[in-house]
């Protein structure tokens, strides 16, 4: 008997994939800055940045501190958007600093500008012309390299650029900072208050050190007095208001009850003294009739 073949062996396997391979890094490549912004800019597989001549890839933080970024972002959203007066910016758009050691083009995770800035930022604009007012950069630590640029290298270029601010978030605390720039041109740490962060740049933003850990929701933090200015003030607001005007009807129906209350004592107290006075009638009568009734029999 011939031998049949089963249905598994007659199923045709698909052929395999091709794998994708990875898009090769040109870190460290030398190119001009007219090839940077021409052929390396607009990179979306890998992001570079320019360093008077050179790519320099930009690396990936860990998804702990993409957390950190994420619920620091968007407290800046409720921020200005409750305080209108300064614009952020993600997306990797570059600025170009001009420095007496050269000139780079860096992509902060996230920039601030604030309307008073000199240079205003165009809607169809892919790059920012002039100087960020707040840099804030996602520490990646899988390198030292990558933690050298943000901590000690942009440090010194985001300085001698006029970056007024600029804060390195990390879901480490002893990795986070947050710097000023003095008039004379350097960063010096924002020193906390009871444990929170005020921006000069941004007069009324303030963030604990500790929510950068715990990312309280916006529900909690609308009542804690730390955020409660800008984290949904409308919703404390409506909710204030109606407070007040719940606790203003149970005013009104108190007095009301307390008016009804006297009204009801005044009335018991008039019935009361018209029935004394029926009752007093009542005797005199009484009286005056045995009087009479006295009077015929003497007679």
């Amino acid at each position: 008997m011939p031998r049949t073949t089963s249905a598994r062996a007659r199923v045709r396997r698909p052929p395999a994939m091709p794998l994708v391979s990875e898009p090769v890094s040109q870190d460290g490549r030398e190119v001009t800055e007219e090839e940077y912004w021409r052929d390396y800019y607009f990179e979306s597989d890998v992001h570079y940045e320019w360093n008077n001549g050179r790519l320099e890839e930009k690396p990936v933080s860990d998804y702990g501190t993409f957390l950190v970024y994420a619920w620091f972002t968007e407290l800046l959203r409720h921020f200005l958007r409750a305080r209108p007066g300064a614009r952020m910016v993600a997306l990797e758009m570059g600025f170009r600093l001009a420095l007496p050691t050269g000139t780079v083009i860096r992509k902060p995770d996230l920039g601030v500008l604030r309307d008073g800035n000199p240079v205003p930022l165009q809607p169809l604009d892919a790059s920012y012309r002039g100087v960020f007012d707040l840099c804030i950069e996602a520490l990646s630590d899988k390198d030292r390299r990558g933690i050298a640029r943000d901590a000690v290298t942009k440090r010194a270029e985001y300085a001698a650029g006029g970056v007024s601010e600029y804060y390195i978030l990390h879901r480490e605390p002893e990795r986070q900072v947050f710097y000023a720039r003095t008039a004379a041109g350097i960063y010096v740490p924002i020193v906390p208050v009871a444990g929170v962060i005020g921006s000069r740049v941004l007069p009324g933003f303030q963030f604990r050190l500790d929510d950068l850990l715990t990312q309280p929701s916006p529900e909690a933090m609308r009542h804690d007095p730390v955020y409660a200015q800008f984290v949904l003030p409308g919703w404390r607001e409506a909710e204030e208001r109606a407070a007040a005007a719940m606790q203003q009807a149970q005013a009104q129906a108190q007095a009301e009850a307390q008016a009804r209350a006297v009204a009801e004592q005044g009335m018991q107290q008039a019935i009361a003294a018209r029935e004394a006075a029926e009752a007093a009638r009542a005797q005199a009568e009484d009286a005056l009739a045995r009087l009479k009734a006295e009077l015929a029999n003497r007679g």
